[in-house]
């Protein structure tokens, strides 16, 4: 195999592991967001970063640090996770799925079909 077919593959099969590990641990912890009642808020909007285009690019890193946050693949998780929050402009809420609030992560593609954002 060539070098390059390694090291897609190697990627390939690291996000799988990724999103696998991601999924085990957080089915249930996976929260739903809610409107906030009254109380004072950073953002005023519930869905601000899970929406599409609603994060600015510099807050993509703590989106993706808490979306990575339980799996054992944080550096492979966090490098995809970043450059699909640099596209979108959203991250999806909770450790794991919850894609369809952002369309754009949940459709961007590898070569080979799978799931590019974690």
């Amino acid at each position: 195999m060539a070098r390059k077919q390694v090291t897609e593959m190697f990627f390939a099969v690291m996000l799988f592991n990724c999103l696998l590990l991601a999924q085990n641990h957080s089915i249930s912890e996976a929260p739903t967001p809610q409107p906030q009642s009254g109380g004072s808020s950073n953002y005023p909007d519930p869905m601000h970063g899970v929406t599409e285009g609603s994060l600015e690019p510099e807050e993509c890193g703590g989106r993706c640090a808490g979306r990575c946050s339980k799996t054992a693949f944080k550096k492979p998780c966090m490098f995809f996770c970043q450059k699909c929050c640099a596209k979108c402009l959203c991250v999806p809420y909770g450790t794991y799925g919850n894609k369809q609030s952002c369309p754009c992560y949940n459709e961007w593609k590898t070569k080979r079909g799978g799931p590019k954002c974690p």
